[in-house]
């Protein structure tokens, strides 16, 4: 950025739900037009993913035990019609990986020519789901039980293939696969098993190169690599290779001799599968696009995906190919080769085409041992351990483990199914699990409350509050996070007789913190954004005034005398009486979107904050318009005796891209921005010393430093307690050991705290921890 931050957008009216087809802002830059660059680089990503995709469809047809053109005929139907038809820009289509598992089971059940009517049955469904605009609402299952069933889907296909790698054939059920296993490993094919190491170990060890050569080495994909070292290998050897029959018009599908629940059953797992599958990807993907340098505008639309998907399958079970979906290994791949319209996707699929007409011979070399390894270790990595850790820490974890253990042990739709009655039992057990507490103590009695407090519980709370002897005093602590009406009034109710009779009672939130009637559906909450809700339009009496900063402004306060001040007003007052004593002192960026109190989780009296552009602290010495951040430091420092200062730097801030844009010309007046930003210099030259040493002095742990922007805000952190170190008062505290100084960093767009570690130069993440909730 060579300017501070643009100011948003005027805010639209809140709607329910989000538009299907969303619209361009006005403040986003038109779509790139086509010319040579974008020619080149969709035809050098076409080439990447074609690369890709090449082994990836023979090894699932082999998986699958469909004939192994049904993979490249998947994979260039994917890549022409739903490149052409879908919503989805970037996305690349073709064999689905996650209906590896089903499709196996209908090939072995009902023969290829039924899989191919099943396939094109499911596509009618898409079609049908497309038109009636339910793409989102797919998006609203469980993220549990999304993973666990791509994980039980990995976990049948690796154990699957390893049978193959072993010199052996799988069966159809995971179950016998895992049994039958040990045998198989004490008897492998010494030559299938070979080829299988060789290319596990390539595919592991490609993204790891070292220098020059493995950066020019990791053009090739890593599969296409380690398929070519397992054929290289594999010659003069006795071993299975892919076998492709000359081309002939495909036999027209045939309707399965089954009843009509199992082919219901079938077309919608399919269906379900292939859907789920492709509208996940394509959310990724947009998500990876957005993420690049001058990205283009058009998001995904989900609807429109569907239905392309829909006749991408219908096209490929007419022909003889596999089910099709979105896939996200190479939808991602397309994103990072630099593709930038559509034509990237389609042309990879015309790509495949000449492939499977021209190259045929080739790729009859091909050992089958080395597309059975590639598709093991992608079933492998269908497991993620990052997504187990994710659902872990939500308390999902049960509904991740039932889903994947369905899958495994029944199937792909009974495994769903098991997931969503699992999620449905821990939700319903959320709600009813409420536990109350009474203790008496010196001054009284405390009643704690945990967990969620609905009409269910109510006579477990009226029973534990009968247990309180008249004439008491009484504290009555909320740790749960929602109350419906019937318990309010139960717990208003009770309180009301308590005093009555000469009781006195506390009624409060967790911490003590007064507690009011829960609010309708049109409060809103004081951190709630003012575009999501209608809280903050003036009152009546401005009514006649136009919609304005300062009217909305007005609404603000206003939503706040009626919803917030009610709720604060007894800790104000008491302030208001002892005056503030805050511990902290929070030195931050003026950037809207620092909201100090929310990501501090503080109140009223807790912090003494100073806010200025980029979060600097000239030092001292500095000219006299400085006087006002000196002046606070030392009020804060002198009179509050505040025991900690803190400097947070946030990510993209508009201070630190202007300290890296070109200087202004010489003569210019300097604006008093300009004159300002002259105190981050320092930190802008510290950044370029560490440079030149090349020593990584500054560094986020868990992730790399994104950019040049965000390694001059995390230096600048850094410079800035130096500054603060420079000033008489703070450097006799610290000399003392009353005084501490740290340092923040927010990721904005993560919402994640990072705090310095000065011995190191690491900025450590603050991780969160689970509430005291006793559920």
């Amino acid at each position: 950025m060579s300017q501070m931050e643009k100011p948003p957008p005027q805010p639209t009216p809140h709607r329910s739900e989000i538009p299907p087809e969303p619209r361009r802002r006005p403040e986003e830059p038109p779509a790139p037009k086509a010319g040579r660059a974008t020619c080149r680089r969709d035809l050098s990503a076409s080439i990447v993913v074609f690369l890709l995709a090449v082994p990836l469809s023979l090894g699932i047809a082999l998986a699958t035990g469909a004939p192994l053109q049904a993979g490249l005929v998947a994979a260039a139907v994917g890549g022409i019609v739903a490149g052409l038809l879908g919503g989805t820009p970037l996305q690349v289509s073709g064999a689905a990986t996650g209906l590896l598992v089903v499709t196996a089971d209908l090939v072995q059940r009902f023969g290829w020519r039924a899989t191919c009517a099943i396939t094109v049955l499911a596509g009618l469904a898409q079609l049908a789901l497309g038109a009636l605009r339910v793409a989102r609402a797919t998006l609203a299952i469980s993220p549990a039980i999304v993973h666990g069933m791509l994980a039980g889907i990995g976990v049948t296909i690796a154990i699957g293939q390893l049978h193959v790698v072993l010199g052996g054939s799988p069966d159809s059920s995971a179950l016998d696969n895992a049994a039958a296993l040990p045998g198989q490993l004490a008897h492998p094919h010494i030559a299938a098993l070979l080829i299988g190491a060789i290319t596990v170990t390539v595919l592991i060890g490609w993204g790891r190169l070292p220098g020059r050569a493995g950066r020019w080495a990791r053009v090739v994909p890593a599969p296409l690599a380690a398929v070519l070292a397992a054929t290289a290998a594999s010659a003069g050897m006795a071993v299975p290779r892919v076998e492709l029959p000359s081309w002939r018009l495909p036999a027209p599908p045939a309707l399965p001799e089954a009843s009509v629940p199992a082919l219901v059953a079938a077309v919608l797992t399919v269906t379900l599968v292939a859907s789920m599958e492709s509208l996940l990807s394509a959310a990724a993907v947009d998500r990876l696009a957005a993420e690049r340098p001058g990205a283009p505008t058009d998001r995904a639309r989900l609807n429109r995906e569907l239905a392309g998907q829909g006749v991408a399958n219908v096209a490929s079970g007419l022909l003889g190919g596999l089910p099709i979906s979105g896939g996200a290994i190479r939808g991602s791949a397309n994103v990072r080769a630099g593709a930038a319209t559509r034509w990237a996707t389609v042309l990879h699929g015309v790509w495949v085409l000449l492939c499977a007409g021209l190259l045929g011979g080739v790729l009859e070399l091909i050992p089958l041992a080395a597309l059975a390894a590639l598709v093991m270790a992608v079933g492998v990595r269908m497991v993620s351990f990052a997504h187990i850790r994710h659902v872990q820490r939500h308390r999902e974890f049960p509904v991740y483990a039932g889903t994947l253990g369905g899958v495994v042990l029944f199937g792909v739709l009974q495994g769903v199914a098991a997931g969503i009655a699992v999620a449905a039992f821990l939700a319903l057990r959320r709600l009813t699990h409420t536990r109350v507490t009474v203790a008496q103590e010196d001054e009284g009695y405390r009643v704690r409350i945990s967990g969620q407090l609905t009409f269910l519980a109510v006579p477990r709370l009226t029973r534990a509050l009968a247990l309180v002897p008249a004439h008491t005093e009484v504290v009555v602590e909320l740790y749960g996070s929602f109350m419906d009406h019937a318990a309010y009034e139960a717990l208003q109710s009770w309180c009301a007789t308590h005093r009555a009779h000469g009781g006195w009672v506390t009624l409060g939130g967790r911490g003590g913190r007064p507690l009011a009637e829960p609010a309708g559906g049109h409060s809103c909450r004081p951190w709630t954004p003012w575009r999501n809700h209608h809280c903050t339009r003036p009152a009546p009496q401005h009514s006649a005034a136009p919609e304005s900063s300062g009217s909305q402004l007005l609404g603000g306060v206003s939503a706040f005398q009626r919803h917030t001040a009610p709720l604060v007003r007894e800790e104000l007052a008491r302030l208001a009486r002892d005056g503030q004593r805050p511990t902290q002192l929070f030195l931050t960026c003026a950037d809207s979107r620092l909201v100090t109190s929310m990501i501090t989780s503080s109140g009223p009296g807790d912090l003494f904050t100073v806010r200025n552009v980029g979060n600097l602290m000239p030092p001292p010495g500095a000219e006299a318009s400085c006087d006002s951040v000196g002046a606070a430091i030392e009020y804060a420092v002198e009179v509050l005796r505040v025991g900690s200062i803190t400097v947070c730097g946030h990510s993209g801030c508009g201070a630190m891209g202007a300290l890296l844009s070109t200087a202004a010309p010489d003569g210019a007046e300097p604006t008093p921005l300009a004159r300002w930003l002259r105190h981050g210099r320092p930190s802008l030259a510290r950044m370029q010393r560490i440079g030149r040493l090349g020593r990584g002095e500054v560094a986020l742990a868990g992730r790399p430093v994104a950019d040049d922007q965000e390694r001059l805000a995390l230096v600048n952190v850094m410079q800035q307690l130096d500054h603060l170190r420079a000033h008489a008062c703070v450097a006799r505290r610290v000399a003392e050991g009353t005084l501490a100084l740290h340092g923040m960093y927010f990721d904005v767009g993560a919402a994640q705290a990072y705090v310095l570690d000065e011995a190191t130069g690491r900025f450590c993440a603050v991780r969160g921890e689970a509430a005291p909730v006793g559920v």
